[in-house]
């Protein structure tokens, strides 16, 4: 067998893998083939969606499971040794691999991160370093060397039985903070993107600081109850009840090892419920703060005492949303993070859902002032002054919007699916109320039948407390829709979540992304793979800011004409307390004025706290789409002139277009390519609106061809008869392709099952129909030669 003449999995076969073997790599235990890492990100077209290419290595190599050491890149033998290296380097700064090689079989390269003197040799198939003499260049190279701190980061992980897996990204943030911790460090920070399985991660990270005896006690502190129960008996349930213990009520026992606490279950206004206090100052090694964005890095902050208080203690941060403020300093307390995971990464992984935006403008967000000495539902006389959105519900009452808000709701769930979980978050707790009361109106036949349709869960609502669970649960159909104001912005896993609507004024950046982060998980066999934010506050505005790290797939404001995109929305000069709240404490502390009754603090001729009218006309105004890039950037050009360019990138010319259309075998392979490059032909398609074929499309925006729809391509296939050399039967076959096409476009007639598809399959048996054209192959060429009648004028 000549080399060359072998494939790329016959090289890994017969060279590569005997020389790993040969160099003390254990084959079961140490080397892993073909490595899917990713899932592959959705791309998401109007209502359709699709997956795209997963990364994949050829060989990851690990010292321990877990712990990887080296990425191979294996290519042909017709292909030089280095080839494929800029790819390998790729997937290794994501897989934060230290060691790096390619080879064709006949030789590796060796690229070597830890040697700033030699970067990059050729080396012989028989020198690949082995797996000891690679853990120890990277021990000397990350600083870990003492016995104590290698026994450390050597651990073994978790064997999980049922089969879960760590994903790439928190193996690293596991091993990153493990070395961390062996080198000394004692204040940790990790930033990981909401749905990404923080808790996963922490107990792999507690389990391997455990299992060394270095944490012998640990406190995880949470914000909500609902998470310790769920963390203590989901994923940290391997270390059993004996060892476990959730502090409840301020009684402490020390008889445990691993405890769970809410931040504000141990500490009081009152000195002495301070039930921290109860343990020693040494009595834990390692805390684990959940939600640390939530005021731990605060000074002022009342449970930041407990975090001095247990200063000896490793204190490890976890967030998604590292919160930096003129009082409160994630960085500052914790450092640098050993390890960020964005939101964004996540989407281009696949592993988290993107998301449309719908935004709608309304008639009165620029503004709206009353009539001279107006009065409002109440009998107030309304200040004179212009209103605008910072105002609405906060200020400024108006039943109409409120009205108008539920109507695009429904609107848009009707015009779905009626059953998509959604969070309607709101200005405050009346504001929720009203608008729950708005949906119910607009929604009455589902709720006659189904009471628990539309629920508002705040803290001051024992029934909406009580639906919670409910609401979260993913077999539980009902509450189908949850008004909230601040309850549901964080720390509540609501996997199903597909719509979320913001009614609430939104200036921080933090609380921004926690309810993005509320649609974000992905339940591919519930059907959930993207979620909807409908946005009447123009808080996604906030993509703009550089501290965003993951852009919607698409933003749409419906409305009569295309217009500009709005300036971006300035800071809410008012401090939102609830989202700073440094003490974590529940909403239904929150402060609510039910309608009608005014507060005047001490002035009887003060004015109300806020204006309650029913008769401004309120309507809907402005359209303007934009779409999430292949580079995870929002699209601010026009869909069509990023179409334009990003053809233009792959495609020369017409002809090299024509030529490539021509010769793919499958179009849908080449549209699955085109998608992934950012050229989102659904889309389009909705924006142009014209039943057009994709070849058109594609020639019509970047090469200003003639725009053909399927029908005409069809009636001019048909015009020319030149079915007419086939057999009857043949030529009904055809037609009937012909036909789907027309309805459907070219993939569907180059499906392998479209001779068993309705209404082609009642002219006979697939068998039967394919011998009308002889034998198989002839089937496929004559498919092949329909497609070429169809392209034919180009």
């Amino acid at each position: 067998m000549h080399k060359k003449s072998l494939s790329e999995r016959d090289i890994c076969t017969k060279y590569i893998t005997p020389a790993l073997k040969n160099a003390g790599w254990d084959i079961l235990k140490q080397i892993r083939e073909e490595v899917f890492f990713t899932d592959g990100r959705i791309i998401v077209q109007g209502s359709l969606h699709t997956r795209g290419t997963r990364k994949r290595a050829d060989y990851i190599l690990y010292y321990k499971k877990d712990i990887p050491l080296a990425i191979i890149e294996a290519k042909a033998n017709t292909k030089g040794v280095g080839s494929g290296m800029q790819q390998a380097l790729e997937y290794s700064e994501i897989l934060q691999i230290p060691f790096v090689f390619t080879s064709n079989g006949d030789s590796f390269v060796f690229h070597d991160k830890t040697n700033p003197d030699e970067r990059e040799k050729e080396i012989h198939l028989d020198d690949f370093p082995s797996p000891a003499i690679l853990w120890e260049k990277y021990l000397k190279f990350s600083e870990i060397n003492t016995p104590k701190a290698r026994e450390i980061v050597e651990q073994d992980y978790y064997v999980d039985d049922s089969g879960m897996n760590l994903r790439y990204y928190q193996a690293n943030a596991v091993n990153r903070t493990i070395e961390a911790i062996a080198k000394g460090q004692n204040r940790i920070l990790l930033v990981m993107a909401t749905g990404t399985g923080k808790t996963y991660t922490a107990f792999n990270l507690i389990w391997r600081l455990w299992k060394t005896g270095i944490k012998k006690r640990i406190l995880f502190l949470a914000d909500r109850n609902a998470l310790l129960t769920q963390t203590k008996n989901g994923d940290f349930s391997p270390f059993g009840n004996d060892i476990m213990h959730i502090i409840k009520n301020r009684k402490i026992d020390k008889s445990y090892q691993i405890y769970f606490a809410l931040y504000q279950g141990l500490t009081s206004n009152e000195e002495e419920k301070n039930a921290y206090k109860e343990f020693s100052k040494d009595f834990f090694d390692l805390i684990v703060v959940d939600e640390c964005h939530r005021g731990s890095a605060s000074e002022a902050s009342a449970w930041r005492e407990v975090l001095d208080y247990f200063e000896g203690a490793t204190q490890i941060g976890m967030t998604a949303t590292p919160k930096e403020t003129k009082d409160i300093s994630n960085m500052d307390y914790y450092g640098d993070p050993v390890y960020t995971y964005s939101l964004k990464q996540g989407i281009m992984d696949g592993f988290l859902a993107p998301y449309k935006v719908v935004r709608i403008t309304t008639n009165l967000d620029e503004g709206w002032r009353p009539s001279a000495g107006m009065l409002d539902k109440f009998g107030n006389e309304i200040k004179d002054r212009i209103y605008n959105l910072k105002d609405y519900d906060r200020k400024m009452v108006m039943d109409q919007r409120t009205q108008l808000i539920a109507n695009k709701i429904t609107e848009f769930l009707k015009a779905t699916d009626r059953f998509s979980k959604t969070i309607v978050f709101c200005i405050d707790i009346e504001h929720a109320q009203r608008m729950r009361q708005a949906l119910i109106n607009t929604n009455a036949d589902l709720v006659s039948k189904h009471p628990h349709y539309v629920v508002k869960i705040t803290g001051d609502d024992e029934v909406g407390k009580r639906e919670l669970d409910n609401f979260t649960d993913v077999e539980e159909r009902f509450p189908v829709i949850a008004t909230t104001s601040k309850m549901l912005t964080t720390g509540i896993d609501t996997k199903m979540v597909k719509l979320i609507v913001l009614e609430a004024n939104i200036a921080s950046m933090t609380e921004f992304k926690q309810i993005v982060g509320r649609g974000t998980r992905i339940r591919e066999a519930e059907g959930k793979l993207y979620f909807t934010i409908m946005d009447f506050r123009k808080a996604t505005n906030l993509f703009a800011d550089p501290e965003f790290d993951g852009d919607p797939v698409q933003i749409y404001e419906p409305g009569i004409d295309d217009s500009p995109v709005p300036p971006m929305y300035p800071e809410n000069e008012e401090e939102d307390l609830d989202a700073d709240n440094q003490f974590g404490q529940p909403e239904a502390l929150e402060f609510e004025t039910p309608p009608g009754i005014q507060i005047h603090e001490g002035d009887p001729d003060a004015e109300p706290r806020k204006y309650y009218v029913n008769d401004v006309e309120v309507s809907v105004i402005n359209q303007r789409i934009q779409y999430f890039g292949a580079d995870g950037r929002l699209i601010t050009e026009s869909l069509k002139d990023y179409t334009r360019k990003n053809i233009d990138q792959n495609f020369s010319s017409l002809d090299v277009f024509i030529q490539r259309w021509t010769a793919a075998d499958k179009k849908e392979v080449l549209l699955a390519e085109l998608a992934e490059q950012g050229i989102l032909l659904e889309a389009l398609r909705e924006e142009i609106g014209k039943e057009m074929d994709d070849f058109d499309l594609i020639c019509h925006i970047a090469f200003d061809q003639p725009a053909l729809t399927r029908k005409e391509r069809a009636e001019q296939v048909r015009k020319r008869n030149y079915f007419e050399k086939y057999s009857a039967k043949a030529q009904s076959v055809l037609n009937a392709l012909l036909d789907k096409y027309e309805q459907e476009g070219i993939t569907t007639i180059e499906q392998g099952s479209i001779l068993k598809v309705q209404p082609i399959n009642k002219l006979g048996s697939p068998v039967e129909l394919v011998r009308a054209f002889g034998k198989g192959k002839d089937f496929e060429n004559a498919i092949k030669e329909l497609e070429k009648e169809i392209y034919q004028i180009a």
